[in-house]
């Protein structure tokens, strides 16, 4: 049961983070969110860093989880149109309902963790089902330094993610083909 309570006050937390902003995240607007008396939060999360760890906890877990689905969705990757319909899928959903929710929130940790190590520590990229995917691909078509070109193509994704959360609308499929071909290169 506690652990189900501080997986509600995280999910909460991501709400509250990507509603409000990191200034309006405290453990009464958690509590506010969860439906749950006032102090609930500060008795399970006493600080406000102990609230920010077990946040970023759950937004990579449920990354992790979305990425591992995302990639088990698509057939092995055999051609760059598949790559980029691969791409353009993760896209639309980091941009729209439960994704652009966790999206808001990760930007506003990443900005958070330039300043606080754990968080940082916890943000890291980690390998992951889509990462293998993309790496696998360009391993496959002799890429030299897949690492490097894998990191720079996911990157550059995440950044489009970004640019139109800010911005809105919807990635071209142009740019996307293009990332991809500037990895084949």
């Amino acid at each position: 049961m506690a652990s189900d309570r501080r997986t509600l006050l995280a999910d909460s937390a991501i709400d509250v983070l990507a509603e409000e902003g990191i200034r309006g995240l405290t453990h009464r607007a958690v509590d506010r969110r969860a439906a749950l008396p006032t102090g609930t939060t500060s008795a399970y999360f006493r600080t406000r860093a102990a609230l920010l760890s077990a946040l970023v906890t759950r937004l990579v877990h449920l990354d992790q989880a979305e990425l591992q689905a995302t990639a088990e969705e698509l057939p092995s990757l055999r051609t760059a149109e598949e790559l980029v319909d691969g791409m353009a899928l993760l896209i639309r959903q980091r941009l729209t309902g439960e994704g652009r929710r966790r999206s808001l929130a990760r930007y506003a940790c990443a900005v958070e963790s330039v300043r606080d190590p754990e968080l940082r520590e916890i943000l890291v990229p980690r390998d992951n089902a889509g990462r293998e995917a993309v790496r696998s691909f360009l391993a496959t078509r002799g890429v030299p330094d897949v690492e490097s070109r894998t990191h720079t193509l996911l990157t550059c994704i995440d950044g489009l993610v970004f640019d139109h959360l800010v911005s809105g609308g919807e990635a071209r499929r142009e740019a996307l083909e293009g990332l991809v071909a500037a990895a084949l290169r």
